[in-house]
């Protein structure tokens, strides 16, 4: 469910923009897709925890608010991070 400290680093550093940057909205997008895939395999096969779903449905819908929000604003981003995480068609 969650994510490693050393698996967090390897999101940031594969997503970020610059030197500095652990804040961006592609970093953010990445990392929520990361907890939500590990969230998804736990709710797989523990179909009643109902704390955790809810957990997760904050998740998509923070996510999605933030996939929006790039769309608007950078939308060759917005194309490029949903094709490296595979999260759309």
């Amino acid at each position: 469910m969650t994510i490693t400290k050393e698996r967090k680093q390897a999101v940031i550093q594969d997503f970020k923009r610059d030197e500095n940057d652990s804040g961006s909205p592609e970093v953010q997008i990445a990392l929520l897709t990361t907890r939500i895939n590990g969230l998804t395999e736990h709710m797989r096969t523990h179909s009643k925890d109902y704390a955790s779903r809810r957990g997760l449905l904050a998740m998509v819908s923070r996510r999605r608010r933030l996939l929006d929000y790039l769309r608007k604003v950078n939308p060759a981003g917005y194309v490029e991070i949903i094709g490296r995480l595979g999260i759309r068609k």
